[in-house]
Formats: structure tokens, sequence, C-alpha cells
């Protein structure tokens, strides 16, 4: 187990912007590159931010006009990917933040995509079915022009799911006047979409888990995890690593969550309870909240819900041997420095997540080859992805002896800046 030595740095705002963050992390890393201040000052800046007015025609009458935007980050390794998420917190801002992660996650990755995020600023428990199948087609319209298989392909995200990105292609599709089934990712399998991509991010935080055990001396097998936020991420990370022989004491939704110390049947619980509070109704020897569930004494904790969830107020309190990100951002800069401080490793969320844009590229590709891959071939490339980014970051840990997330936006600007080093600047 090394031992982190990386130079000491100003204690960061627990208060700071996502884009502060990001920017954050960029310094950090180009601190261990030899990168041309132009790149730099390219990659913190976003290409190109589109925002657009969605009007749509409520169920009474009425017209209802909503902002959305989509956020194009850098393209120099290839097309842009990111979410298209609806959601009251949508903003030029955030969106510029998660296109730019999404493009470190991509070259983590060493996938051909350069990052993007994009959304409407709505509620969508607000809307109809056919409110939201309106606003979603009137939408892709009004992005048809930046969008594109080879140019920007969005994919799910908070508050849309498959049958959105559904809609979103049907739409181009029919302003093209061809079925373009390449314009998202993320689409039921009847159009196109592909195999175990719902899995895909649970299943990469499994492995990433099961690699970081063995890496620090563990074993999958008899290993006890806790998992914050049962959703698609936490549930099927879960189950996995049960799978493997690993013991899941602990999960939660948003009520709170469960404890048993011999180990949860994770099987027989619904997975759908982080929307639905329906852990409550399990039978366990202990309820506890989200916050305890935190702080339990296991040897790898995985935060899949929500962001921001380890802070600096509660990372001195935190037992965990190991952290593996299945959220996106839940562990805050400041947060990052104490468990750097406690030799706490931290597995950061653009690796551990990236299943998802992962399986979106199995997907893209199944487009391109006009061939299908079953389930097995989608799990067993996901496998080979997974385990080459582990290596490529391990050998930066080691190397420099920089933290995990350090080291994870080493190997994405490494390659970034060797892509743009190739093409040059144009004009």
């Amino acid at each position: 187990m090394s031992t982190q030595t990386e130079p000491p740095e100003q204690a960061p705002d627990e208060d700071e912007s996502p884009i502060a963050t990001a920017r954050r992390q960029l310094e950090r890393a180009a601190e261990h590159l030899d990168l041309s201040e132009g790149l730099l000052e390219q990659l913190r800046h976003p290409s190109k931010t589109v925002e657009v007015s969605v009007p749509i025609r409520r169920a009474d009458g009425s017209v209802e006009v909503f902002n959305g935007y989509r956020v194009q980050h850098f393209e120099v390794r290839g097309p842009y990917k990111g979410g298209m998420r609806y959601h009251p917190s949508v903003s030029a801002e955030e969106c510029t933040a998660l296109a730019m992660l999404m493009t470190w996650k991509c070259a983590v990755m060493d996938l051909p995509f350069g990052g993007a995020k994009g959304g409407i600023v709505v509620d969508p428990s607000t809307l109809t079915a056919q409110e939201t199948e309106q606003l979603t087609r009137r939408f892709a319209e009004e992005l048809r022009e930046v969008v594109g298989p080879t140019k920007d392909i969005p994919a799910p995200d908070m508050g849309t799911d498959e049958q959105t990105v559904a809609w979103f292609m049907d739409a181009y599709s029919m302003q093209e006047g061809e079925t373009v089934p390449g314009i998202v990712t993320g689409k039921p399998t009847a159009v196109g979409g592909t195999h175990g991509r719902e899995e895909a991010p649970g299943r990469s935080v499994a492995i990433v888990a099961r690699e970081a055990l063995d890496y620090y001396d563990g074993n999958v097998d008899g290993a006890t995890v806790a998992v914050q936020g049962f959703g698609a991420v936490g549930a099927n990370a879960a189950r996995l690593l049960d799978s493997w022989g690993a013991s899941v004491v602990a999960v939660s939704d948003v009520d709170g969550g469960i404890y048993d110390e011999s180990g949860l049947d994770v099987e027989s619980i619904s997975a759908d309870g982080d929307e639905h509070g329906q852990l409550g109704d399990v039978d366990a020897p202990r309820q506890l909240s989200n916050a305890e569930l935190l702080e339990l004494d296991v040897d790898v904790l995985i935060p899949a819900a929500v962001g921001n969830v380890l802070t600096k107020q509660n990372a001195a309190d935190v037992q965990a041997s190991i952290i593996v990100e299945g959220a996106n951002g839940p562990t805050t800069t400041a947060a990052d420095a104490v468990f750097k401080e406690r030799d706490i490793p931290v597995i950061p969320d653009i690796l551990a997540n990236a299943g998802g844009v992962t399986a979106s590229y199995f997907e893209w590709l199944q487009h391109i080859n006009r061939r299908s891959w079953s389930r097995e071939e989608v799990n067993e490339e996901l496998e080979a992805e997974m385990l080459d980014a582990w290596e490529a970051l391990q050998t930066e840990v080691e190397d420099r002896d920089v933290t995990w997330r350090t080291a994870a936006y080493i190997v994405a600007l490494s390659r970034i800046g060797d892509a743009m080093n190739a093409r040059g600047l144009w004009p």
C-alpha cells in the first residue's frame, strides 16, 4: 500500500462551484505534466454553449416555455458525448462542469469522445407523459444543428430515461428523413439500444471495488460493503459484489437505510427503493440514517446516491478502508484532502462509474458496424476496458505517488494533450 505524498495544497472552500472544482482538479493534475498553457486555457472553458427556448402546449391548453442547454466541452478526441437531464437545477454552469467531467471520463477510459452535457430546466414530475414527449421532441428540433451521430450524442441522465432518448431519436430522424439510431445512446433494445447498458455503471463500480480490494491486499470474497443509494448503480454494484462473495451489510434509499452485520440478501431487495422509499419494509436487524451508513466500519464504502455527501464535516468519522465513488461527485474537495491525510484511498467517479459511457460507446459502435452484441459480449468488453483503465491509473499512482483521483486526471490530460499535439490548432 503506497503512501500518498503529493505536496500539500491550500484547503479548498467546501462551497466552491462545480466549475471551480473541475478546474481545481485540472490544475492539480497539470502540475505533474508538461502541458502548454494554451492547452490548459482551452480546457478551462467549453467549446460551445447553446441555450434554447423550448415551448410546449400544456394539457390545459396554455403554452409554457422552458429553458434548455447543451454544453460541448472539448472534441479533440472525437464527437461530444454526455447526458441529457430534466431537473429544476439545470443551468449553463452545471452543464459546463459536467461536460468537463465527461471529457476527463472519456479520456480515462480511452474512448474517442469529448465531453458534453445538457438538459431542460423543469421538474419532470410536473409533466404528463404527453407533455414530456412534446418537450423532448421540440428540444431535439432546437438542438438539431449541433447534435448528430458524428457531432454530439446525448444519453439518458437525471430525470430522463430510455423512452426519452427514443423520442429524441425519432424526432431527429423525422427531420433528417431517415432513421438515425446513432444520434443517442441508452435507447430501448427494440430501437437499437445495447444489452447491458443499464447495469453497466454498477458493474464497473463492482469491478473497480474488486480490483481496489486486491490492490490493497484484500479479497472481494468476505469483504464487507456499504452502499448508499440502492438505485440502478448501487443495486447492480451490490448484487455483483454479493455474487463474488462480498458481504453487503448496509444499503440505503432516500429515506434511510438498513444494516445487517451478517450480510443482507440484496437479490431480494427492490432496486427502485431509492425513488420510492421501500427499504423501510425490508426485514433487517437495524435501521439507520444515510449519514450513519457513511460512517460504518466496512472494507468498502460505495456512495452511489447523490453528490457532496462526503464532506469536511463527516470525513473524519468515515471508517471505511476504501471508498469507491458510484455517484457523480459524492466527495467534496475538502473531504478528499481529509481522506488523503488519513490514507484512505478514494477511487474516483470518472473511473468507477464509467461503465455507463463505456457501454454507450459499445452501442454507438454497434450502429456504425450494423451489428448487435449479446449481453455476454458487452460484459466481457466492459470488463476488459475497465481493467485497462485501472492498470493505467495504477501505473500513475505507483510512479508518481499520487492519489487515485489525481492519477485519473493525469491519464486523461496526457491523452488529451497527445491528441491536441497530433492535431494542432486550426487555423
